[in-house]
């Protein structure tokens, strides 16, 4: 394998992880329908779920254990933030590239909701 190949892998592999962490930043803070979960109020639901858990039947039980834990990993979620604006300027350097090695459309990165003022930053246009 020539050098030049391993580069072109290794460019391909990088490109990759940058498109692929911006696209999980932009899912993951995507805004969600309905009314917005605050810590406080995911405290208070857990708080309630312990005094429901002493008084369960063993199905319940097993429902509200289970909520518990989806609470908490949404609290944990809610902890960690994503510095959309790095990944955001790290795809906007690849993403030409990225798009035109992989023949990837402006409306295929419009569909999973990458925003147009992005991919015209990145140029890559609606004729790509």
């Amino acid at each position: 394998m020539s050098d030049e190949h391993k580069a072109a892998l290794a460019k391909g592999r990088a490109e990759g992880r940058i498109v692929r962490e911006y696209l999980e930043g932009l899912r993951a803070t995507k805004p969600k329908r309905g009314r917005k979960r605050t810590p406080d109020t995911i405290a208070a639901r857990l708080q309630k779920l312990e005094v429901e858990l002493a008084a369960a039947s063993p199905l319940d039980e097993l429902l509200l254990v289970q909520e518990r834990r989806d609470l908490s990993a949404e609290l944990d979620a809610m902890s960690s933030t994503i510095d959309m604006t790095s990944l955001e300027a790290a795809f906007v350097s690849i993403a030409k590239s990225y798009s035109e090695s992989k023949k990837i459309s402006y409306q295929s990165w419009r569909d999973v909701g990458v925003d147009a003022s992005v991919l015209k930053s990145a140029g890559v246009s609606r004729g790509d």
